[in-house]
């Protein structure tokens, strides 16, 4: 625990609240390593997802975090801008057209000094639970470092905190890890090179996350689906 404010909010000033109030449990937790670079790969179901993993997990966990959270004006975007900045997450800017590029060179900044490094494939949060397809970023930061991706399965903390809402629900949040992935030897068995196998790799991150949730797989993209939503066209059709 290298960030005194971060270890602050986890211990004393939103974790113990956060323990009582959710429950949260976590299983699998001794897949994630003890010491050295890791990527923890999770299903996203609520923003509350960045507080509970950090707060079962005994290691610091920087996440890339949207860039809004820190260019919001106002009193509230100034408390987003000061909170993330404190506890050292990394703002990225999901938009830009060089946001892979950011993505890889934060990570590898991460990775590099043997941390844990987390991270949401899906790009978004779910519109409804289940588990959508997967963006390759996560992927190729592996491939490209070497380290094992730690899948983590969210489990009921979309009912605390659904989209939308801003007061947290008494929900019993839990948390299940699975074994580690190892990148480059997942596709060294299938015989596949980096940039095919960053698909292949993703897509059996979110089968894994499918499995630990117990959440359906959507062969779509989260993001897709919330414009279709928010433009009164429904569900897109699944390919």
């Amino acid at each position: 625990m290298t960030n005194n404010w971060y270890w602050a909010f986890k211990n004393v000033l939103l974790g113990p609240f956060l323990r009582v109030y959710n429950r949260p449990t976590i299983d699998g937790g001794s897949n994630i390593p003890t010491i050295g670079a890791a990527i923890l790969a999770s299903n996203h179901q609520s923003v509350m997802d960045s507080f509970y993993l950090p707060l079962l997990c005994p290691r610091q966990i920087t996440f890339p975090a949207k860039s809004e959270y820190f260019t919001t004006p106002g009193i509230v975007g100034r408390l987003q801008k000061w909170f993330y900045t404190s506890v050292g997450q990394v703002p990225l800017d999901r938009s830009s057209a060089k946001a892979g590029e950011v993505l890889l060179t934060a990570a590898r900044n991460i990775l590099d000094r043997g941390e844990l490094f987390g991270i949401y494939p899906e790009g978004t949060r779910s519109p409804d639970g289940r588990i959508y397809r997967g963006k390759t970023g996560a992927a190729r930061v592996a491939i490209a470092t070497d380290v094992p991706i730690i899948p983590i399965a969210m489990i009921g903390s979309r009912n605390a905190n659904p989209i939308g809402s801003w007061v947290l629900r008494p929900a019993k949040v839990r948390i299940r890890v699975g074994a580690p992935i190892y990148p480059r030897e997942f596709l060294r068995e299938r015989g596949l090179g980096e940039y095919e196998g960053a698909r292949a790799l993703t897509d059996h991150i979110m089968a894994t996350l499918s499995e630990l949730s117990g959440q359906p797989y959507v062969d779509l993209y989260a993001a897709d689906v919330k414009k279709s939503l928010a433009a009164g066209n429904g569900y897109p059709p699944v390919p």
